[in-house]
């Protein structure tokens, strides 16, 4: 397996353990005005996208020790895990230029707030606004239905539904 690639499936049980820690640094960084948090924050969402959990410590912690002790796996697709991972480092990188670049702290926790809101969704509820937006975008043919065949083929994200039995 190649370094720098994403874990295709992924479990979503590490995924959300890695949205609880955001959504940690997050609101600590807000909270305390620490800005200089954003730069690890930034560059754990970098080294996520890069290489899934290989260069990000918070992916390592979450894969390899928390969610082995959550129970089984909860396979999900990758490509939108990866393009979620994208739109983190996205947030937490415009926030962290905002903040230590330009000294405006505000935007940057208005911006840093938008990404605890999503990352606390995944983390509580499961719901990776990423990952929904990907599937509009795959939806839209923005992005090639070959990223992600197990997204583009609607009868893997349903269980199949057992004919009832006849009698003869």
């Amino acid at each position: 397996m190649a370094f720098f690639t994403f874990p295709n499936p992924v479990n979503d049980k590490a995924a959300r353990t890695v949205a609880t820690g955001v959504v940690a640094i997050s609101v600590l960084t807000l909270v305390t005005g620490w800005w200089w948090l954003l730069v690890p924050l930034a560059l754990g969402f970098l080294g996520r996208v890069l290489a899934g959990p290989r260069l990000s410590p918070l992916g390592w912690l979450a894969m390899r020790v928390v969610a082995p002790r959550l129970g089984e796996p909860v396979l999900t697709p990758g490509p939108p895990k990866r393009f979620a991972q994208g739109i983190g480092l996205a947030f937490s990188t415009t926030a962290a230029v905002l903040a230590l670049g330009l000294g405006l702290h505000t935007a940057a926790g208005v911006v840093l707030g938008v990404l605890v809101v999503f990352a606390t969704l995944e983390a509580a509820l499961g719901f990776c606004a990423g990952c929904w937006a990907f599937g509009h975008l795959m939806r839209l043919g923005v992005i090639p239905e070959e990223t992600c065949e197990a997204c583009a083929d609607i009868t893997r994200r349903r269980p199949a539904v057992e004919e009832p039995a006849t009698t003869a």
